[in-house]
């Protein structure tokens, strides 16, 4: 098993001393935590197996664009083809992973069929695109509620079967155990850090620490219920430009004033193992030093992967909660739900909780042909198809309505699809759509148990190993690809893309978050660049880096990318925002998120586009362009 003892974090380097007599053996932390950066006595043969591996790993991603390392005209990139071609040579055990493009064409062809890169997804989906519009798999619907959270983790049992189904499947699929934890749905993943904020007795237990690189609505949220209730918000910092933990720093957040032996009622740590816009991995260890002073520590999982959790030791890093999401469908439907764990061992510590918003209860949708599940969203705002009316007679054919909204996606995607490819699918879809209507008709028109998690059986069947290769291998040629575009001034080199957080490294997570500069060197406002990509169907998300320590050298630079906002905090009595009035720092930047349904086109794609910001007039053309073909709205 590899051990990544050579990129051990200063963060590990600071205490590891301290640590030393409560490590586990070497076998348990290699088996659950492979991906980690904390190394054992005696692994020195693995040591340098391991350093090695890395470096070969680098060399061969520089080698990725071969023949070429620098290019400054979109137009000499090379072809899709061209560049597989590369990328296979320098990863050769890529072409392994190609189950998952075989999951993909067969059941998510929604991706190729609307010609549509998907990149601002992360979470886990839970169906498929071909479960949703050609059987009559079991969908759900939620229902808000208000309750108690502590009797909502204590009553055990008392909810509906199909819930306890999804239940049971989320568990397995989170690799956790039902014994040792209760779960809850809440609506999304803010209502998850609400209703946990809510709960938790910020007035004995007063300090709220984070650990985020950028702007999060859903911690946000917790921290403005812990400043309501006179509790103290703390933050880690990092340094710019690597956006590091500054160890030092947090560290001492963590254990300050903590000199007796007995452990002090701290507050709540909340801590995600890997930022989700960097892709930045930060140590276990900071969870077990936050543990021992007295901390309880909720885990952020929202960023993982699928698969990801199997690299989380829970025998041996036992968070008092977990927070993480789920949604419908990738790149079609992404609607869902946010779970909340709470360790049954600490459920006391919400006992005095009042009732709370933002809980749900999943409901089992009636069973009927779905031919599309209340709307599809592939063009991200547009509603391209409605969905069936619910008379029996009406899903016996396609109304005029809905073949009109076929043929109009026909027409927009003309240049790039072949009509007749249309046509066919729009045959297919009919006589699909019959037939199901035929079988559900003959069927009960009772509500069934049973529920198929496609989209999770997908991520299980191809396991850890290739899912976290594959999306190793993508991100990193994306991060070499950026890096090898450069505007057509030698004497001033400078880049077209700056990547904030990990450049190409074996142990990084999967999203890339960048800005696009013109040749003098301004920042194109990332919701530009994302406006932009939107109309090249590509989907990209936008974020803030937050909590970003500059030193001397950097301050130049700070001016021409930092953004300022002046926010209140009147009537705070948190020590940190006792000015009325201060200065949020902020970076606003552009991400673009790989899982494991992401295919190397994909990501082709997103670097042909960028490439073409080499084009000093790129912009000028768009607008016209959009303007020619009488577009209402023509805003860049």
């Amino acid at each position: 098993m590899t051990i990544y003892k050579a990129t051990t974090t200063s963060s590990t380097r600071t205490f590891s001393k301290k640590k030393k007599k409560k490590r586990m053996t070497s076998p348990c932390f290699r088996r659950c935590c492979p991906n980690q950066l904390l190394g054992q006595p005696g692994d020195s043969e693995q040591y340098t197996t391991s350093h090695q591996s890395r470096y070969d790993f680098i060399a061969a991603t520089a080698l990725s664009l071969h023949p070429n390392t620098q290019f400054t005209n979109h137009e000499s990139i090379p072809t899709l083809d061209q560049s597989f071609d590369n990328m296979k040579r320098a990863y050769p055990n890529y072409p392994e992973t190609d189950r998952a493009d075989r999951i993909r064409d067969q059941e998510y062809y929604q991706l190729t069929l609307m010609n549509h890169v998907c990149l601002d997804y992360n979470g886990h989906g839970l169906f498929s695109y071909s479960q949703q519009l050609h059987s009559n798999a079991t969908f759900f619907n939620i229902i808000y509620k208000s309750a108690n959270l502590y009797l909502e983790i204590t009553r055990g049992g008392q909810e509906p079967e199909f819930e306890t189904k999804i239940k049971e499947r989320i568990f397995r699929f989170m690799n956790i155990s039902s014994d040792e934890y209760s779960l809850v749905f809440t609506a999304n993943q803010t209502s998850a850090f609400k209703v946990l904020a809510d709960s938790y007795p910020f007035h004995t237990n007063r300090n709220l620490l984070t650990v985020y690189d950028h702007q999060n609505e859903a911690v946000e949220t917790m921290m403005e219920s812990c400043r309501k209730r006179s509790g103290r918000v703390d933050s880690a910092v990092f340094s710019w430009p690597n956006m590091r933990i500054q160890s030092k720093k947090l560290r001492k957040s963590i254990v300050s004033n903590n000199k007796s032996k007995k452990k002090k009622k701290r507050g709540i740590f909340v801590f995600p193992l890997q930022s989700k816009v960097t892709g930045s991995k930060y140590s276990y260890v900071w969870m077990s030093l936050a543990q021992e002073n007295g901390w309880h520590v909720c885990l952020d999982a929202n960023a993982f992967g699928a698969k990801d959790m199997e690299t989380l030791g829970l025998s041996l890093f036992r968070p008092d909660f977990l927070i993480c999401s789920f949604y419908k469908v990738f790149g079609e439907n992404p609607s869902g739900f946010g779970c909340l764990f709470i360790k049954k061992s600490r459920s006391s510590v919400v006992k005095n909780s009042s009732t709370v918003t933002g809980l749900v209860n999943i409901v089992q949708a009636p069973n009927r042909p779905l031919f599309l599940e209340e709307s599809t969203s592939i063009d991200r705002g547009k509603t391209v198809l409605s969905s069936s009316s619910s008379s029996s007679s009406s899903s016996l054919s396609l109304s005029k309505q809905e073949i009109s909204e076929i043929q109009e996606i026909g027409e927009i995607n003309e240049e790039k699809k072949e009509s007749s490819f249309f046509e066919i699918w729009k045959r297919d879809v009919a006589v699909d759509l019959k037939e199901k209507s035929t079988k559900n008709e003959a069927s009960s028109s009772g509500v069934s148990s049973d529920v198929e998690f496609r989209g999770l059986d997908h991520a299980d069947s191809l396991g850890l190993i290739l899912i976290s290769s594959r999306v190793r291998y993508l991100v990193n040629w994306l991060v070499n690809a950026f890096g090898s575009l450069k505007h057509p001034h030698p004497e001033d080199g400078v880049p077209l893309v700056r990547i904030y957080g990990p450049k190409v490294r074996v142990e990084r997570g999967p999203v890339v978050a960048f800005n696009v500069f013109d040749w003098k060197g301004e920042k194109v406002e990332p919701t530009l660049v994302q406006k932009l990509a939107d109309r090249h169907n590509i989907s990209l998300s936008y974020a803030v880096l937050k909590h970003v320590s500059f030193v001397d050298k950097n301050i130049e630079e700070r001016e021409r990318i930092v953004e300022v906002k002046s926010i209140d905090h009147e009537g705070q009595k948190s020590p940190l925002t006792r000015k009325k009035e201060r200065f949020d720092l902020g970076i606003p930047v552009v991400i673009a998120t790989i899982g494991f349904l992401i295919n190397f086109e994909d990501v082709y794609r997103v670097w042909a586009f960028v490439s073409r910001f080499l084009d000093a007039d790129f912009v000028e053309k768009e607008r016209w362009r959009y303007m020619a073909i009488n577009q209402t709205t023509v805003e860049v």
